[in-house]
Protein backbone atom coordinates (compact mmCIF):
# COMPACT_ATOMS: atom_id res chain seq x y z
CA UNK A 1 0.00 0.00 0.00
CA UNK A 2 1.36 4.14 -0.83
CA UNK A 3 0.65 5.82 2.16
CA UNK A 4 -1.65 9.05 2.35
CA UNK A 5 -2.13 11.86 4.22
CA UNK A 6 -5.37 14.21 3.19
CA UNK A 7 -5.01 17.55 5.20
CA UNK A 8 -8.12 19.55 5.40
CA UNK A 9 -7.72 23.02 5.23
CA UNK A 10 -10.89 24.58 6.21
CA UNK A 11 -11.82 27.55 3.67
CA UNK A 12 -9.12 27.26 1.24
CA UNK A 13 -10.16 27.87 -2.18
CA UNK A 14 -9.04 27.73 -5.35
CA UNK A 15 -8.09 31.83 -5.40
CA UNK A 16 -6.48 31.42 -2.19
CA UNK A 17 -4.31 28.87 -2.18
CA UNK A 18 -2.37 30.88 -4.52
CA UNK A 19 -1.47 33.14 -1.80
CA UNK A 20 0.27 29.98 -0.23
CA UNK A 21 4.14 29.53 -0.55
CA UNK A 22 4.01 25.98 -0.20
CA UNK A 23 0.53 24.82 -1.04
CA UNK A 24 0.42 26.62 -4.11
CA UNK A 25 3.14 24.17 -5.65
CA UNK A 26 1.18 21.50 -5.77
CA UNK A 27 -1.50 20.99 -8.52
CA UNK A 28 -4.76 22.72 -7.56
CA UNK A 29 -8.58 22.40 -9.15
CA UNK A 30 -12.47 23.87 -7.97
CA UNK A 31 -13.92 20.66 -6.01
CA UNK A 32 -17.58 20.71 -6.71
CA UNK A 33 -19.09 20.63 -3.04
CA UNK A 34 -21.75 19.18 -0.91
CA UNK A 35 -25.03 21.00 0.21
CA UNK A 36 -25.31 22.14 2.96
CA UNK A 37 -21.59 24.03 2.79
CA UNK A 38 -20.56 23.21 6.19
CA UNK A 39 -18.19 21.03 7.90
CA UNK A 40 -20.33 18.09 8.67
CA UNK A 41 -21.84 17.37 5.66
CA UNK A 42 -18.61 17.82 4.10
CA UNK A 43 -16.42 15.59 5.93
CA UNK A 44 -18.84 12.90 5.46
CA UNK A 45 -19.17 13.40 2.10
CA UNK A 46 -15.46 13.27 1.48
CA UNK A 47 -15.73 9.86 4.05
CA UNK A 48 -18.45 8.08 2.47
CA UNK A 49 -18.47 9.34 -1.45
CA UNK A 50 -22.06 10.18 -1.01
CA UNK A 51 -24.49 13.15 -0.67
CA UNK A 52 -26.81 14.27 3.05
CA UNK A 53 -29.78 12.16 1.44
CA UNK A 54 -27.73 8.95 1.94
CA UNK A 55 -25.40 9.45 4.55
CA UNK A 56 -27.78 11.57 6.58
CA UNK A 57 -25.51 14.42 8.32
CA UNK A 58 -27.54 17.32 6.77
CA UNK A 59 -25.48 19.87 8.50
CA UNK A 60 -23.53 20.55 11.90
CA UNK A 61 -26.78 20.65 13.84
CA UNK A 62 -30.16 19.35 13.64
CA UNK A 63 -33.29 18.46 15.44
CA UNK A 64 -33.21 15.05 16.76
CA UNK A 65 -36.88 13.79 16.23
CA UNK A 66 -37.30 11.21 18.95
CA UNK A 67 -35.28 13.10 21.42
CA UNK A 68 -37.28 16.09 21.15
CA UNK A 69 -33.83 17.86 20.91
CA UNK A 70 -31.81 19.85 19.00
CA UNK A 71 -28.05 18.50 18.71
CA UNK A 72 -24.78 20.49 17.43
CA UNK A 73 -21.15 19.15 16.50
CA UNK A 74 -21.97 15.57 17.60
CA UNK A 75 -18.93 13.23 17.21
CA UNK A 76 -20.26 9.99 16.94
CA UNK A 77 -18.69 8.17 13.76
CA UNK A 78 -22.10 6.17 13.99
CA UNK A 79 -23.68 9.20 12.28
CA UNK A 80 -22.91 8.20 8.96
CA UNK A 81 -25.30 5.96 7.36
CA UNK A 82 -22.46 5.06 4.73
CA UNK A 83 -19.04 2.70 4.99
CA UNK A 84 -16.46 5.73 5.76
CA UNK A 85 -13.18 5.45 3.72
CA UNK A 86 -11.46 4.09 6.84
CA UNK A 87 -13.23 1.13 7.07
CA UNK A 88 -13.51 0.38 3.32
CA UNK A 89 -9.66 0.59 3.20
CA UNK A 90 -9.57 -1.43 6.17
CA UNK A 91 -11.87 -5.02 4.59
CA UNK A 92 -9.70 -4.37 1.47
CA UNK A 93 -6.56 -5.12 3.31
CA UNK A 94 -6.24 -6.31 7.18
CA UNK A 95 -2.80 -4.24 7.04
CA UNK A 96 -4.25 -1.20 6.78
CA UNK A 97 -3.58 1.81 9.64
CA UNK A 98 -5.07 4.98 10.07
CA UNK A 99 -4.37 8.07 12.33
CA UNK A 100 -7.51 10.63 12.51
CA UNK A 101 -6.50 13.79 13.32
CA UNK A 102 -9.06 16.43 14.72
CA UNK A 103 -11.37 15.30 11.41
CA UNK A 104 -15.22 14.66 12.92
CA UNK A 105 -16.96 11.86 13.52
CA UNK A 106 -13.94 10.80 15.55
CA UNK A 107 -15.62 9.05 18.73
CA UNK A 108 -16.27 5.35 17.74
CA UNK A 109 -14.15 5.77 14.20
CA UNK A 110 -11.98 2.30 14.85
CA UNK A 111 -9.01 4.25 13.74
CA UNK A 112 -6.14 2.78 15.19
CA UNK A 113 -4.76 6.72 16.33
CA UNK A 114 -7.08 9.19 16.67
CA UNK A 115 -6.91 12.53 18.91
CA UNK A 116 -9.98 15.28 18.71
CA UNK A 117 -10.83 17.84 21.45
CA UNK A 118 -13.08 16.58 24.15
CA UNK A 119 -13.75 18.25 27.79
CA UNK A 120 -14.51 16.85 31.33
CA UNK A 121 -17.39 18.19 32.95
CA UNK A 122 -17.88 17.92 36.63
CA UNK A 123 -21.49 17.96 38.70
CA UNK A 124 -20.78 21.13 40.00
CA UNK A 125 -21.22 22.05 36.02
CA UNK A 126 -17.64 22.99 35.87
CA UNK A 127 -15.69 22.29 32.53
CA UNK A 128 -11.61 20.79 32.04
CA UNK A 129 -10.75 21.29 28.90
CA UNK A 130 -8.68 17.75 27.33
CA UNK A 131 -8.15 15.86 24.31
CA UNK A 132 -9.76 12.48 23.66
CA UNK A 133 -7.06 10.14 22.35
CA UNK A 134 -7.21 5.99 20.68
CA UNK A 135 -4.97 4.68 22.29
CA UNK A 136 -5.95 6.37 26.06
CA UNK A 137 -1.82 7.19 26.69
CA UNK A 138 -1.35 8.60 23.08
CA UNK A 139 -2.85 12.01 25.05
CA UNK A 140 0.23 11.90 27.43
CA UNK A 141 2.31 11.24 24.63
CA UNK A 142 1.23 14.23 22.62
CA UNK A 143 0.72 16.95 25.47
CA UNK A 144 4.34 15.88 27.08
CA UNK A 145 5.84 16.42 23.05
CA UNK A 146 3.33 19.40 22.94
CA UNK A 147 1.83 20.44 25.96
CA UNK A 148 -1.91 21.22 26.44
CA UNK A 149 -3.95 21.56 23.31
CA UNK A 150 -4.81 25.35 23.49
CA UNK A 151 -8.72 24.51 23.83
CA UNK A 152 -9.44 28.37 23.67
CA UNK A 153 -8.03 28.71 20.27
CA UNK A 154 -9.89 26.22 18.96
CA UNK A 155 -13.12 28.01 19.11
CA UNK A 156 -14.34 31.40 20.56
CA UNK A 157 -13.59 34.68 20.85
CA UNK A 158 -9.37 34.30 21.37
CA UNK A 159 -9.78 30.80 18.03
CA UNK A 160 -7.29 31.45 16.00
CA UNK A 161 -3.51 30.21 14.71
CA UNK A 162 -2.62 28.01 17.85
CA UNK A 163 -5.60 25.45 17.83
CA UNK A 164 -3.89 24.76 13.45
CA UNK A 165 -0.50 25.05 14.99
CA UNK A 166 -1.05 22.11 17.84
CA UNK A 167 -3.12 20.26 15.45
CA UNK A 168 0.05 20.18 12.87
CA UNK A 169 2.47 19.25 15.16
CA UNK A 170 0.53 16.86 16.72
CA UNK A 171 -0.05 15.40 13.26
CA UNK A 172 3.30 15.67 12.30
CA UNK A 173 4.40 13.73 15.35
CA UNK A 174 1.93 10.48 14.83
CA UNK A 175 3.17 10.61 11.76
CA UNK A 176 6.45 9.70 11.97
CA UNK A 177 6.05 7.42 14.81
CA UNK A 178 3.25 5.58 13.61
CA UNK A 179 3.66 5.47 9.80
CA UNK A 180 0.20 4.73 8.89
CA UNK A 181 -0.58 3.88 5.90
CA UNK A 182 -4.26 7.32 5.32
CA UNK A 183 -3.62 10.38 7.94
CA UNK A 184 -6.19 12.54 8.08
CA UNK A 185 -5.31 16.15 9.41
CA UNK A 186 -7.90 18.98 10.20
CA UNK A 187 -6.61 22.16 9.85
CA UNK A 188 -9.06 24.69 11.45
CA UNK A 189 -7.95 28.01 12.00
CA UNK A 190 -7.88 30.09 8.44
CA UNK A 191 -11.89 30.36 8.64
CA UNK A 192 -12.48 32.19 12.06
CA UNK A 193 -11.08 35.42 11.03
CA UNK A 194 -13.01 35.05 7.64
CA UNK A 195 -16.19 34.62 9.25
CA UNK A 196 -15.39 37.57 11.75
CA UNK A 197 -14.14 40.38 8.90
CA UNK A 198 -15.25 38.54 5.66
CA UNK A 199 -13.46 41.06 3.06
CA UNK A 200 -11.64 42.99 5.45
CA UNK A 201 -9.60 40.30 6.68
CA UNK A 202 -6.27 39.98 6.65
CA UNK A 203 -6.21 36.86 3.79
CA UNK A 204 -2.68 37.15 2.82
CA UNK A 205 -1.11 36.60 6.86
CA UNK A 206 -3.88 34.33 7.22
CA UNK A 207 -2.93 31.98 4.36
CA UNK A 208 0.76 32.01 5.04
CA UNK A 209 -0.41 31.33 8.73
CA UNK A 210 -2.11 27.96 7.55
CA UNK A 211 0.38 27.25 5.06
CA UNK A 212 3.19 27.18 7.52
CA UNK A 213 0.57 25.01 9.48
CA UNK A 214 0.29 22.57 6.49
CA UNK A 215 4.26 22.46 5.61
CA UNK A 216 4.67 20.62 9.04
CA UNK A 217 2.19 18.08 7.66
CA UNK A 218 3.81 18.15 4.22
CA UNK A 219 7.71 17.48 5.71
CA UNK A 220 6.07 14.84 7.67
CA UNK A 221 4.98 13.23 4.41
CA UNK A 222 8.17 13.34 2.70
CA UNK A 223 10.23 11.59 5.31
CA UNK A 224 7.73 8.66 5.40
CA UNK A 225 7.19 8.45 1.73
CA UNK A 226 3.30 9.46 2.02
CA UNK A 227 1.23 11.14 -0.87
CA UNK A 228 -0.22 14.20 0.10
CA UNK A 229 -4.00 15.27 -0.80
CA UNK A 230 -5.55 18.18 -0.04
CA UNK A 231 -8.98 19.21 0.38
CA UNK A 232 -11.26 22.17 1.92
CA UNK A 233 -14.96 21.95 2.39
CA UNK A 234 -15.90 25.21 1.14
CA UNK A 235 -14.87 29.15 0.76
CA UNK A 236 -16.05 31.92 3.41
CA UNK A 237 -18.41 34.95 1.33
CA UNK A 238 -18.76 38.09 2.89
CA UNK A 239 -22.09 38.89 4.44
CA UNK A 240 -24.33 41.88 5.90
CA UNK A 241 -27.12 40.48 6.71
CA UNK A 242 -28.28 38.38 9.44
CA UNK A 243 -32.04 36.57 8.91
CA UNK A 244 -34.14 35.49 11.81
CA UNK A 245 -36.64 33.18 11.04
CA UNK A 246 -37.30 31.52 14.45
CA UNK A 247 -38.48 35.58 15.47
CA UNK A 248 -40.82 35.57 12.16
CA UNK A 249 -42.03 32.33 13.27
CA UNK A 250 -42.65 33.35 16.78
CA UNK A 251 -44.37 36.47 15.55
CA UNK A 252 -46.87 34.75 13.42
CA UNK A 253 -47.86 32.22 16.40
CA UNK A 254 -45.94 28.93 15.06
CA UNK A 255 -43.22 29.10 17.39
CA UNK A 256 -43.99 28.49 21.56
CA UNK A 257 -41.04 29.62 24.41
CA UNK A 258 -41.18 28.33 28.17
CA UNK A 259 -40.55 30.97 30.33
CA UNK A 260 -37.84 30.69 33.14
CA UNK A 261 -35.58 31.93 35.45
CA UNK A 262 -32.69 31.76 33.11
CA UNK A 263 -34.82 33.31 30.17
CA UNK A 264 -36.93 31.84 27.45
CA UNK A 265 -36.45 28.75 26.28
CA UNK A 266 -37.43 26.90 23.12
CA UNK A 267 -40.12 24.49 23.50
CA UNK A 268 -39.79 22.45 20.65
CA UNK A 269 -42.50 19.80 22.02
CA UNK A 270 -45.09 22.31 21.52
CA UNK A 271 -44.22 24.30 18.97
CA UNK A 272 -45.51 24.31 15.31
CA UNK A 273 -42.89 25.01 13.85
CA UNK A 274 -39.08 26.16 14.34
CA UNK A 275 -36.35 26.37 12.46
CA UNK A 276 -32.37 25.19 13.28
CA UNK A 277 -30.14 28.07 11.45
CA UNK A 278 -26.64 26.27 10.33
CA UNK A 279 -24.99 29.36 8.42
CA UNK A 280 -26.69 29.98 5.36
CA UNK A 281 -29.05 27.34 5.71
CA UNK A 282 -32.08 26.57 8.05
CA UNK A 283 -33.93 23.83 8.85
CA UNK A 284 -37.75 24.21 9.53
CA UNK A 285 -38.87 21.09 11.79
CA UNK A 286 -42.96 21.51 11.36
CA UNK A 287 -45.46 19.59 13.44
CA UNK A 288 -48.57 19.63 10.84
CA UNK A 289 -48.18 18.41 7.31
CA UNK A 290 -50.65 21.20 6.92
CA UNK A 291 -48.60 24.08 7.97
CA UNK A 292 -46.23 23.69 5.85
CA UNK A 293 -47.55 25.74 2.81
CA UNK A 294 -48.37 28.74 5.35
CA UNK A 295 -44.96 28.43 6.55
CA UNK A 296 -43.40 28.61 3.47
CA UNK A 297 -45.29 31.39 2.42
CA UNK A 298 -44.09 33.11 5.40
CA UNK A 299 -40.42 32.59 5.31
CA UNK A 300 -40.38 33.42 1.29
CA UNK A 301 -41.75 37.17 2.36
CA UNK A 302 -38.87 37.40 4.94
CA UNK A 303 -35.86 39.74 3.56
CA UNK A 304 -32.68 37.80 3.34
CA UNK A 305 -34.35 34.29 1.68
CA UNK A 306 -34.09 33.39 -1.30
CA UNK A 307 -35.02 29.77 -1.35
CA UNK A 308 -37.34 27.62 -0.19
CA UNK A 309 -37.35 23.60 -0.39
CA UNK A 310 -40.06 21.44 0.94
CA UNK A 311 -40.82 17.90 0.30
CA UNK A 312 -39.49 16.09 -2.77
CA UNK A 313 -37.87 19.71 -3.55
CA UNK A 314 -35.28 18.94 -1.42
CA UNK A 315 -33.90 16.33 -3.25
CA UNK A 316 -32.75 18.54 -5.81
CA UNK A 317 -29.48 19.63 -3.61
CA UNK A 318 -29.08 15.92 -2.32
CA UNK A 319 -30.74 16.87 1.08
CA UNK A 320 -33.97 14.67 1.55
CA UNK A 321 -32.92 12.58 4.64
CA UNK A 322 -35.68 12.05 7.69
CA UNK A 323 -32.75 14.24 9.69
CA UNK A 324 -33.47 17.11 7.17
CA UNK A 325 -36.13 20.06 8.35
CA UNK A 326 -39.71 19.62 6.82
CA UNK A 327 -38.64 22.63 5.15
CA UNK A 328 -35.33 23.63 4.30
CA UNK A 329 -34.21 27.20 3.53
CA UNK A 330 -31.70 28.96 1.54
CA UNK A 331 -29.89 32.67 2.29
CA UNK A 332 -29.42 34.90 -0.44
CA UNK A 333 -25.80 34.81 -0.79
CA UNK A 334 -24.95 37.88 1.10
CA UNK A 335 -27.33 36.93 4.14
CA UNK A 336 -27.00 34.01 6.62
CA UNK A 337 -29.61 32.81 9.31
CA UNK A 338 -29.21 33.24 12.64
CA UNK A 339 -30.65 31.30 15.44
CA UNK A 340 -32.19 33.55 18.14
CA UNK A 341 -35.66 33.46 18.94
CA UNK A 342 -36.24 36.01 21.91
CA UNK A 343 -37.74 39.00 20.96
CA UNK A 344 -36.23 41.65 23.36
CA UNK A 345 -32.30 40.46 24.63
CA UNK A 346 -33.62 41.33 27.97
CA UNK A 347 -35.12 37.50 27.71
CA UNK A 348 -32.14 35.74 26.26
CA UNK A 349 -31.36 32.75 27.43
CA UNK A 350 -28.07 32.50 29.81
CA UNK A 351 -26.42 30.37 27.27
CA UNK A 352 -26.64 33.06 24.78
CA UNK A 353 -24.49 34.83 25.94
CA UNK A 354 -21.59 32.64 26.62
CA UNK A 355 -19.89 29.95 24.11
CA UNK A 356 -21.91 27.31 24.82
CA UNK A 357 -22.10 24.75 21.23
CA UNK A 358 -23.86 22.26 22.37
CA UNK A 359 -27.48 24.05 24.63
CA UNK A 360 -28.17 26.88 21.60
CA UNK A 361 -30.56 25.36 19.10
CA UNK A 362 -28.33 26.46 16.07
CA UNK A 363 -25.05 28.01 15.13
CA UNK A 364 -23.79 31.06 16.45
CA UNK A 365 -21.05 32.79 15.03
CA UNK A 366 -20.86 35.52 17.55
CA UNK A 367 -19.35 33.08 19.72
CA UNK A 368 -15.92 34.36 17.39
CA UNK A 369 -16.24 37.82 19.16
CA UNK A 370 -15.85 39.38 22.91
CA UNK A 371 -18.53 41.17 24.79
CA UNK A 372 -16.53 43.15 27.49
CA UNK A 373 -12.91 43.14 28.44
CA UNK A 374 -10.64 40.60 28.69
CA UNK A 375 -10.19 41.89 31.85
CA UNK A 376 -13.44 41.10 32.69
CA UNK A 377 -13.35 37.44 31.48
CA UNK A 378 -9.92 36.89 33.67
CA UNK A 379 -11.97 37.92 36.79
CA UNK A 380 -14.46 35.45 35.52
CA UNK A 381 -11.57 33.05 35.43
CA UNK A 382 -10.56 33.45 38.99
CA UNK A 383 -13.65 33.25 40.63
CA UNK A 384 -13.95 29.58 39.00
CA UNK A 385 -10.56 28.87 40.35
CA UNK A 386 -11.34 29.72 43.68
CA UNK A 387 -14.61 27.92 43.77
CA UNK A 388 -17.35 30.62 43.48
CA UNK A 389 -20.06 30.63 41.70
CA UNK A 390 -19.72 32.26 38.08
CA UNK A 391 -21.01 32.80 34.63
CA UNK A 392 -19.58 33.57 31.53
CA UNK A 393 -20.75 36.30 29.51
CA UNK A 394 -18.40 36.34 26.66
CA UNK A 395 -20.66 36.55 23.69
CA UNK A 396 -22.26 39.26 22.53
CA UNK A 397 -25.70 38.63 21.04
CA UNK A 398 -25.13 40.98 18.11
CA UNK A 399 -25.28 39.37 14.76
CA UNK A 400 -24.40 42.26 13.04
CA UNK A 401 -20.75 41.94 13.69
CA UNK A 402 -20.65 38.72 11.80
CA UNK A 403 -18.87 39.67 8.51
CA UNK A 404 -18.47 35.82 6.75
CA UNK A 405 -20.61 32.85 6.50
CA UNK A 406 -20.73 29.77 4.25
CA UNK A 407 -23.03 27.07 3.44
CA UNK A 408 -24.87 27.86 -0.22
CA UNK A 409 -23.37 26.01 -3.19
CA UNK A 410 -20.42 28.03 -4.66
CA UNK A 411 -21.25 31.37 -7.00
CA UNK A 412 -18.16 30.86 -8.60
CA UNK A 413 -15.80 28.00 -8.95
CA UNK A 414 -12.74 29.96 -7.85
CA UNK A 415 -14.89 30.98 -4.32
CA UNK A 416 -15.55 27.19 -3.55
CA UNK A 417 -13.57 24.41 -1.74
CA UNK A 418 -10.56 23.07 -3.59
CA UNK A 419 -9.08 19.76 -3.96
CA UNK A 420 -4.86 19.70 -4.47
CA UNK A 421 -2.00 17.01 -4.90
CA UNK A 422 1.22 16.35 -6.36
CA UNK A 423 0.28 15.33 -9.81
CA UNK A 424 -1.77 17.08 -11.65
CA UNK A 425 -2.85 13.87 -13.53
CA UNK A 426 -4.13 12.09 -10.27
CA UNK A 427 -6.92 14.41 -9.88
CA UNK A 428 -10.59 14.14 -11.88
CA UNK A 429 -11.51 16.70 -14.46
CA UNK A 430 -14.32 17.65 -12.98
CA UNK A 431 -13.68 16.77 -9.43
CA UNK A 432 -16.48 16.32 -6.49
CA UNK A 433 -16.31 16.01 -3.01
CA UNK A 434 -18.04 12.75 -3.20
CA UNK A 435 -14.81 11.46 -5.44
CA UNK A 436 -12.18 11.75 -2.45
CA UNK A 437 -13.24 8.43 -1.10
CA UNK A 438 -12.57 6.51 -4.21
CA UNK A 439 -9.45 8.95 -5.32
CA UNK A 440 -8.08 8.55 -1.89
CA UNK A 441 -8.22 4.34 -2.16
CA UNK A 442 -6.74 4.64 -5.75
CA UNK A 443 -3.63 6.62 -4.82
CA UNK A 444 -3.15 4.00 -1.99
CA UNK A 445 -3.93 1.13 -3.78
CA UNK A 446 -6.72 0.31 -2.55
CA UNK A 447 -9.22 0.61 -5.34
CA UNK A 448 -10.31 -3.30 -6.28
Amino acid sequence: MQRLVIINVVGLTPKLIRLAPRLSKLAAKPLTGVFPAVTMSAQAGMLTGTQPAEHGVVGNTWFWRELGEVRNWVQSNRLIQREPLYRTAKQRDESFTCAKMFWWFNQGSGCDWSCTPKPHYGSDGSKEFDILTEPPELAGDLKGALGDFPFHAFWGPMAGLPSSDWIARATAKVMRDKQPTLTLCYLPHLDYDLQRFGDKADVDRLVREVDACAARVLDAAAEIDAKVLVVSEYGITPVNKPVFPNRELRRAGFMRVRQGPFGEMLDVHESRAFAVCDHQAAHVYVRDAGDIETVKSLLAGTDGVARILAGDERGGLGIDHANAGDIVVLSEPDAWFAYPYWLDDANAPDFARSVDIHRKPGYDPCELFLAGSKFGMGLTLLRKKLGFRYRFRSCPLDASLVKGSHGLPARAPEDGPVIACDNADTLPDAPAMTDVKGLALRMMGLDS
